[in-house]
């Protein structure tokens, strides 16, 4: 399953840069492209769209009374060159805020909270994708598919973090409050300023560390009440 998107902007560089940007994703199709943001209406009756990357200054209408105006909501995410607009945009709970120029590593955050949202749905209306839940991350110049669920912890090394997976090891330049932040809540939790884990693959609790595959990783101190808490509270939902 594709998650199908449309791009409504005025200006065609912005969205050239958005499209060469989503040829790296296969799981995301460009239905059309719009400098009308009229014209996007006709689409959105006929058939079902995902994802609007959406400009919010342009002559004909703005991206605010855009949104104002459909009948169903999509993801929707804003492209701008203005910053102020930013509180606005999310009181219409909008997915993410784009400033342009748009960088590709920004770029991917938001792909990552599309997949993270298109799941969170389909999973919701008792529909799943062909695919397990993941994300993408840039190593050595490539993009790497990682399933969340091959996922054991995160390490912070200072400009880079290694993610520990059931596979292997990638290093990648992040930070771990950035890859935290992409991370389901429900299954992921900071532990220490140097460490995420995958709450579900803690197998001990030992005083201040968890163990994951034989591994021993410290919990911070300001970290302690709210770990321990969120393990016990998903050992006591398994046991129900």
């Amino acid at each position: 399953m594709k998650i199908k998107c449309i791009i409504i902007d005025d200006e065609p560089l912005a969205i050239t840069v958005i499209e060469n940007h989503l040829k790296n994703f296969d799981h995301i199709e460009i239905v059309e492209t719009f400098n009308n943001p009229l014209n996007a209406y006709r689409v959105l009756e006929q058939e079902k769209i995902d994802l609007i990357f959406l400009d919010i200054n342009m002559p004909k209408m703005t991206g605010f009374t855009f949104i104002e105006n459909l009948s169903y909501k999509p993801l929707i995410v804003i492209t701008t060159a203005y910053r102020e607009y930013a509180v606005k945009s999310y009181e219409l709970n909008i997915l993410d805020y784009l400033v342009k120029p748009i960088p590709f590593n920004r770029f991917l955050k938001t792909i990552n909270k599309v997949y993270q949202q298109v799941y969170i749905s389909n999973a919701k209306s008792d529909v799943t994708l062909k695919q397990e839940p993941h994300i993408f991350l840039k190593v050595n110049k490539k993009l790497i598919k990682i399933n969340l669920n091959d996922i054991l912890f995160i390490e912070s090394l200072k400009d880079y973090i290694k993610v520990i997976t059931t596979l292997g090891d990638y290093v990648v330049h992040k930070s771990l409050t950035a890859i935290t932040e992409e991370l389901p809540q429900s299954n992921f939790i900071r532990i220490h300023r140097s460490y995420t884990i995958s709450v579900n693959k803690v197998v001990a609790l030992e005083g201040n560390t968890v163990e994951i595959s034989n591994r021993k990783i410290p919990i911070g101190r300001n970290y302690v009440k709210q770990t321990k808490e969120r393990i016990f509270n998903i050992n006591d939902d398994k046991e129900k």
